[in-house]
């Protein structure tokens, strides 16, 4: 029998959409490494002690007026934080023509597509991460870089490329994550295939770089692809673990099998990578999604992923992956426990919603605390929901954590049609494909930010929904875009990503 396949319609499709963007002081957004207590690094860039949100727009038109320059050089829009929140007229644009950023501008670089964040060169600065996976380097296309661009108190400024790849060894930094999975203090960068060794200094880099296997039995003729990486402390040692998703394609043909890696970080560095199974042999299923937060609040870090493709009719699934589903596979002292696993999806009761082929449920997973309470909650992107007879309209649920863990209880969803959000659904503006939680505002309570590449005929906005008693809520809702960043907007596709 062939496998199912896992795949995204978000990076492949050509959205279509019209709608207005509302821009505004809004709460700010960060998104880092999570840990056991659900609580992301702040990505504080200035050191003003206000979280500071990166939007990737790796599709972005850079060089000449907008509508011209090179199609896919991309860029990073950046909105500083205030005590007011967000403040949009407080903003930078990060390409590789801005001043003191390495490189140039190139068609299909993809410049921002893989950030994250963390204080690399502990300077009490926090640094941004910047994958460009097509980057040409000399001779060799696609080679790819990554890039550090500091922090300091003006903000981000100057950059150094830390990693470049090879005609035999490209660079692939399209899930690029920081964590310390040593436990000397100093954060390392996990890159899809290299890991960089801190300390990093801003001549030099990292202080070494190495190969890394997300697949211990790594066969070069069908080598793994990495369909998302994830940090935190799911074993409670204090050091950080490393889990990632990935895919290899399979013999019988059309099918792919997805799976779990389990990358443990002790003091002499990450361990060999370990397949996630059940008691009865079966791999535990992969995804297109991670988030690792603690949503039974037993302080162990808790794996959740999102599965949101079911073959959109073109091959049959079981019942349960029917529109996408969520999974999670619970930390504890030994790491994640396969034999403690939840299962989430639009017909478990109290989701809202129906589950239906096509809907995405999984994709743009996140995971944070939204009311408070130290249980872990997680947000789950539906791009491909249809709102009404509107296809590809996207939606956004939220799911609550628990003692007993993540459940369908209490969950709220959110779209363009809900009372108080700006815009209207409409056709493939794929709202939900990337979400974010974060306590961007330090009253106890992660926001909830939305991305929805498709809007405004694949220009991309944001939504921001403040986090009250209970969680996140639609009234005072705000979106923005690149036009009101003063960013390039012709298929820019904004919000293909945050920063975390």
């Amino acid at each position: 029998m062939r496998r199912r396949r896992f795949g995204s319609r978000l990076g492949l499709m050509v959205a279509v959409a019209v709608a207005g963007a509302v821009v505004g002081p809004v709460s700010a957004h960060a998104a880092g490494t999570a840990s056991a207590g659900a609580t992301s690094v702040r990505a504080d860039f200035d050191g003003d002690g206000h979280t500071d949100l990166a939007v990737a727009a790796p599709w972005g038109r850079i060089g000449g007026s907008n509508g011209a320059g090179y199609a896919g050089a991309g860029y990073v829009s950046v909105v500083y934080g205030s005590s007011k929140g967000l403040d949009t007229r407080h903003r930078q644009l990060i390409s590789q023509d801005s001043p003191g950023i390495p490189g140039a501008a190139e068609s299909d670089d993809w410049f921002g597509w893989g950030l994250s964040v963390g204080d690399l060169d502990g300077d009490g600065y926090t640094d941004l991460v910047v994958g460009a996976p097509n980057e040409g380097v000399g001779s060799v296309q696609q080679a790819g870089s990554l890039t550090v661009v500091w922090g300091g108190k003006t903000g981000l400024s100057g950059g150094t490329v830390v990693e470049t790849g090879t005609m035999l060894d490209q660079t692939r930094p399209r899930n690029a994550t920081v964590g310390d999975f040593n436990g000397d203090g100093h954060p390392d960068v996990a890159a899809d295939n290299h890991l960089l060794s801190g300390p990093f200094t801003r001549t030099a880099g990292a202080a070494s770089i190495g190969k890394l296997a997300f697949d211990a039995d790594y066969d070069i003729d069908t080598p793994p692809h990495t369909d998302d990486v994830a940090t935190g402390d799911i074993d409670h040692d204090g050091i950080t673990d490393l889990v990632a998703l990935i895919h290899t394609p399979d013999e019988e043909g059309p099918g792919v099998g997805y799976r779990v890696e389990y990358l443990r970080g002790t003091r002499q560095g990450l361990s060999t990578p370990v397949e996630l199974t059940r008691a009865d042999g079966a791999l535990v299923p992969g995804g297109s999604s991670l988030g690792i937060g603690d949503v039974d609040k037993d302080g162990y870090a808790d794996l959740v992923i999102g599965r949101p493709v079911d073959g959109h009719g073109e091959e049959s699934v079981e019942p349960a992956l029917l529109g996408g589903q969520v999974g999670v596979v619970y930390g504890s002292a030994s790491g994640p426990d396969t034999s403690r696993t939840t299962v989430i999806n639009q017909n478990t009761a109290g989701v809202p919603g129906v589950s239906e082929k096509g809907d995405d449920f999984g994709l743009g997973v996140s995971v944070g605390d939204v009311n408070g309470d130290g249980y872990a909650d997680v947000a789950v992107g539906t791009p491909g929901e249809a709102i009404g007879k509107v296809a590809s309209a996207g939606g956004v649920a939220l799911l609550r954590g628990g003692a007993s863990g993540l459940t369908g209880r209490g969950a709220v969803s959110f779209s363009q049609d809900t009372t108080g959000v700006p815009g209207t659904a409409e056709k493939n503006d794929l709202f939900g494909g990337y979400t974010a939680l974060t306590d961007t505002n330090r009253d106890g309570r992660a926001e909830l930010y939305v991305s929805a590449c498709g809007e405004n005929t694949s220009t991309g906005g944001v939504w921001a929904f403040r986090s009250g008693g209970t969680g996140p809520t639609a009234s005072g809702s705000v979106s923005f875009g690149p036009v009101g960043l003063g960013a390039p907007y012709t298929d820019a596709h904004f919000g293909r990503g945050f920063a975390r």
